[in-house]
């Protein structure tokens, strides 16, 4: 307490003291100016990143906050949202980004990387043209000011010499940019089609699995959109981050770190109490809307219950309550309305006056300041320096906002990104075995899940044999739990039963099209097998095309088959006829509009004869052609050693087969032996007997009459 009690006078600084204190801070800031400014651009880059972190978390806030309201509000689609992904800009978004990466930029030696080099080369370049620009303009400015004409014109064509280089700089960044979209495009789209094109996978996706509902669009239009975005993103977040460290590195050298500094601290701190001040118009504009919601409800309501209102003759006490609804919103708007133009004000003066007066202040600083390298200036320099340092300031603050506002665009890549991945994803589970599809099964799913949950094993052999395989169709349920029958060479088999009875899904098993879930399965390679649709797929090409497809001119060649041979097959099947149209075997055309259905049947049988497999599945693909057509189509595969799979009820097949598997439809099945002649007895003693029976009710409502006459 004594030293308190002593007079504050001895303890009062005097003025030649202070000035020295201040003398000796002084000094020791110069000498340690260099660790000094480090720190502050230290701390200007922490409380940069801080700001744009912030700006982005605040913009990802207000996005989930709408996607919430819109989720709640959404209901219908809720099954639907449920198995799509949550875009969000987290660990998956940038491990699924570079996986993709990975892809489109597989090496530093792949094309990719050196266009994004010389991409990377021409942005710096774009920044540091930009730089010399500013200076120039300042040159130019100190020139006028000074009336030195001879400078102003040599600065001038020293302009216009810039331009040169500016203008290409520019068109390169533009082509590099296109070009790199075009090889991620071109990369991903390889990439993709090697495996959607493998494994069956293009057909297992749609037809074993429910996850991508729309794989034609994400193959050729987001992969495009995440391309663009891709290579966009680069250019437009990557320029600006170097435009802010380049011009801010060259404003601290010419106005100092400390004016750069302390101007950033006042703009932060007149951006929080801006924000602070600022009205919470999110909310203004959400009763905006609850309201319109409201007296939109009114007027709807007054519609459904018109008739009702009228007979009560309450017009009065509607209009009343429409009216109160309407004037509560004009009263909020107008509370918007003033509160919006009082922030106008306050934001127009801190952004456009405070702020603008503060970069002024700071391009100021080497004419009434001394700044290091700056000493010794006239008033042209300091005229080029202040306009120099006023460009640097604007473009490192346009460069800023665009930093800020990158955010739309890297949530639209992060949407592009999940929406690529997923597919890549559901792709390589498919190719792994593992399938997802919501069932709707009549059955019940518990009783049929361990049949779908089973494998069985598949083998190759030159005959066909299934061994206890259960069939399921596409929703799911068991058709058939245990089937079993086998067919050699030679050994025609004919394939009878209702719709849905299980068909369809032997043959997907037997393309490879469809999982075995249990059993044992044994079938020729996959090349040994042709199917034949009741409606056959025209590839777009050429007449010599639809015959030989799958096969290439090449792979036809290699074959040592001439057109000589085809000419022959379509001779066989009466279709010689085609080729004189114009083109002959190249002619092009839209074959499925072109050619009748008869016609396009034979020309799949002309195919089958081409490939001359081991086994053919013939799926109803004689119904539009004449019985004689038919009968040269049979005969034909028969002499070229083809074994025949047919699915058909014509009874005019019945005597090309050796073999029946019939299905009743209800899970159960018949496999033996089929004599046509037998078979057709049968059958027209079932239909005599049938006729017989549907005439049984008018008989006997014809004896009940008799007996009422007597």
């Amino acid at each position: 307490m004594a030293v308190f009690s002593k007079p504050l006078s001895s303890h009062r600084l005097t003025s030649a003291s202070a000035k020295a204190i201040v003398n000796d801070l002084t000094r020791l800031y110069l000498q340690h100016r260099t660790r000094i400014s480090r720190a502050v651009y230290l701390t200007l880059f922490v409380a940069l990143i801080n700001r744009i972190r912030n700006a982005i978390a605040e913009q990802k806030a207000a996005s989930l906050r709408r996607a919430s309201r819109s989720a709640d509000r959404t209901t219908a689609g809720e099954g639907e949202a449920t198995g799509r992904k949550k875009v969000e800009l987290n660990r998956e978004f940038f491990k699924n980004l570079l996986r993709l990466l990975k892809i489109c930029i597989p090496g530093w030696k792949s094309k990719e990387f050196r266009l994004l080099i010389g991409h990377s080369v021409f942005l710096v370049l774009r920044t540091m043209i930009s730089l010399y620009v500013a200076e120039l303009d300042g040159r130019l400015v100190s020139a006028l000011v000074r009336g030195k004409g001879r400078e102003f014109l040599l600065g001038l064509v020293w302009w216009m010499a810039v331009a040169i280089p500016a203008t290409f700089t520019n068109s390169m960044l533009s082509y590099h940019q296109c070009k790199l979209s075009l090889q991620y495009r071109t990369r991903l789209t390889n990439h993709i089609h090697s495996k959607y094109l493998s494994q069956m996978t293009f057909y297992t996706l749609s037809a074993l699995d429910d996850r991508i509902a729309n794989a034609d669009q994400l193959i050729t239009v987001d992969v495009s959109k995440f391309s663009n975005s891709l290579a966009e993103l680069y250019s437009n977040l990557a320029k600006p981050v170097l435009d802010i460290i380049i011009y801010n590195y060259s404003l601290s050298r010419s106005v100092g770190g400390e004016g750069l500094f302390f101007m950033s601290l006042l703009v932060q701190i007149s951006a929080n109490v801006m924000r602070a001040l600022t009205p919470p118009f999110g909310k203004y504009v959400a009763d905006e809307a609850r309201l319109e919601g409201e007296f939109r409800f009114q007027h709807s309501r007054l519609i459904d219950w018109s008739e009702e209102v009228a007979l009560y003759a309450g017009h009065e006490a509607e209009k009343d309550t429409l009216d109160k609804g309407y004037f509560t919103l004009i009263k909020h708007v107008n509370r918007i309305l003033r509160r919006r133009f009082y922030h106008g004000v306050m934001e127009d003066f801190v952004i456009k006056y405070f702020w603008g007066a503060l970069g002024l202040l700071l391009c100021s600083v080497p004419v009434f300041f001394k700044v290091p390298g700056t000493g010794g200036m006239s008033m042209g320099d300091r005229t080029e320096s202040f306009v120099t340092n006023r460009r640097m300031l604007l473009m490192s603050s346009d460069a800023f906002g665009r930093v800020m506002f990158s955010y739309k665009e890297i949530t639209e890549l992060a949407g592009y990104t999940s929406r690529v991945s997923t597919l890549l994803d559901v792709i390589d589970d498919i190719q792994a075995g593992h399938f997802e599809k919501k069932l709707v099964s009549s059955a019940d799913t518990e009783e049929n899940a361990s049949v779908l949950r089973g494998r069985g094993i598949v083998t190759e052999g030159t005959d066909i044999e299934f061994i206890d395989v259960p069939i399921v169709s596409p929703n799911g349920d068991v058709l058939v739990r245990a089937l079993s029958f086998s067919v050699k060479p030679g050994d025609h088999l004919l394939i009878v039963g209702p719709n849905g009875c299980g068909k369809s899904s032997l043959f997907r098993i037997l393309g490879g099209l469809w999982p075995v879930y249990g059993g044992k399965v044994r079938k020729p390679p996959f090349e040994d097998i042709f199917y034949i649709p009741q409606r056959p797929y025209l590839s777009r090409g050429t007449l010599r095309q639809q015959i030989i497809y799958p096969d290439s001119l090449h792979d036809m060649h290699s074959k040592s088959i001439t057109d000589n041979d085809i000419l022959s097959i379509l001779e066989t099947l009466n279709l010689e006829s085609l080729i004189d149209r114009p083109g002959g075997f190249d002619a092009e055309a839209q074959w499925e509009d072109v050619l009748s259905g008869g016609l396009q049947q034979r020309i799949a049988m002309a195919r089958l004869f081409y490939h001359k497999p081991r086994y053919a599945i013939l799926d109803e693909c004689t119904s539009s052609v004449t019985l004689e057509v038919e009968r040269v189509m049979y005969e034909e595969a028969k002499r070229l050693g083809i074994t025949l799979m047919t699915v058909s009820h014509r009874r005019s097949l019945w005597r090309y087969h050796t073999r029946i598997l019939q299905f009743d439809g209800q899970g159960g099945f018949y496999f033996g032996g089929l004599d046509a002649e037998r078979r057709a007895i049968l059958e027209d003693e079932k239909e005599d007997i049938d006729l017989q029976l549907r005439a049984v009710p008018d008989i006997e409502q014809r004896i009940k009459e008799l007996e009422a006459s007597r």
